[in-house]
């Protein structure tokens, strides 16, 4: 009797029949489902803040008839830049299952750093250097202690909050910082019509962020640890230096924010960013980014950011009260928290 030849597993003839088998035909089916899945929910989600966004534009249109005046459109645009940029970093965040409690503070210890810098040395350039460089090293902080130490994103983050807001009144003793350059604020209030100079750097940020995250391969492989670590660690990506650089990138941008937001109010209040990360997670969220990771995109953020800001500059108008516009929003965020629960169930 002759022998019948034993082929190794690992010899290319198996890995080419189990390469065709319909076994390996589904696993590897599984991931293209889930993201054209993604991509379908990504479109409906934002097709329906756009068209809510619309209906709102609409309603106040016809309630008040301040809502569509040049000056209204512009004070309404104001409001959103710095929410704008901050939505940018915290999709990063998100995407990767990661959140960014600590914005708010790098807003206010990035504008007070910055401002200090300014009224010392009469630079600007040295005072944005300086403020930028003091929401790297948080977002460089939140991205070790993440990566590193495993402690949850939430819980760093909630830390740096505390650490940077306390910072900005310790240098400050809790008092703002007046008499910045003037070229510094005629940058914070000029616009070219109704679109001001701080939008526009908003907007610049949002196309190149968007172009990073979704046509790069950085960006590609914070969607694969966000949709799941181990797997990504086993395909060989930098896990680890990834999750760094997207904090790092977020603390970048919050400084960004209260540059920003400095130049637009001519002054540097330590408590100036109180609250703004909430309004940024509730941007990402209404845009269609995922708290379980692996979704977002910058520019769905950016359709909810404006969705936040003219409902709450329509509500303004037509008197509702702030403590209103506050339980609004809270239900808003419900709404679109709980659309990710199904989302992520409907996924499995």
């Amino acid at each position: 009797m002759t022998a019948q030849p034993v082929t190794h597993p690992d010899h290319p003839d198996m890995a080419k029949s189990r390469a065709g088998s319909p076994a390996a035909s589904n696993h590897e089916a599984v991931p293209r489902r889930r993201s054209m899945q993604a991509m379908i929910f990504q479109l409906l989600n934002s097709s329906l803040v756009a068209a809510a966004l619309i209906a709102l534009f609409v309603t106040f249109t016809i309630i008040s008839p301040f809502f569509l005046t040049e000056s209204n459109m512009l004070t309404l645009l104001n409001s959103i830049a710095v929410i704008a940029v901050l939505s940018i970093g915290q999709t990063f965040v998100i995407v990767t299952a990661g959140i960014d409690l600590s914005q708010g503070s790098v807003v206010g210890l990035s504008g007070i750093i910055g401002a200090q810098v300014m009224t010392a040395t009469g630079s600007i350039t040295l005072g944005v250097i300086a403020a930028i460089a003091s929401g790297v090293a948080v977002g460089l902080f939140n991205g070790v202690l993440t990566a590193f130490t495993r402690v949850p994103a939430f819980i760093a983050t909630l830390g740096t909050l505390s650490i940077a807001g306390g910072g900005a009144l310790l240098l400050t003793g809790g008092q703002p910082i007046y008499q910045l350059p003037a070229a510094f604020n005629d940058f914070g209030t000029a616009a070219i019509g109704i679109l001001p100079y701080i939008m526009i750097v908003s907007i610049v940020l949002a196309v190149i962020a968007q172009v990073v995250l979704s046509r790069t391969r950085f960006g590609r492989s914070v969607f694969a640890i966000g949709s799941n670590p181990r797997a990504a660690l086993l395909s060989g990506l930098p896990v680890r230096m990834n999750t760094v650089i997207v904090f790092v990138i977020s603390g970048a941008l919050s400084a960004v924010g209260g540059v920003l937001l400095t130049a637009y109010v001519n002054s540097a209040l330590p408590t100036s960013g109180a609250d703004y990360e909430l309004d940024s997670i509730a941007a990402v969220v209404i845009g269609g980014g995922s708290l379980f990771g692996g979704q977002g995109a910058v520019w769905a953020s950016i359709l909810g950011v404006l969705l936040l800001g003219v409902l709450s500059n329509g509500a303004e108008l037509v008197g509702v009260s702030s403590y209103a516009q506050t339980v609004i929003l809270g239900c808003v965020v419900i709404v679109a928290v709980f659309i990710d629960s199904f989302r992520k169930r409907a996924a499995i």
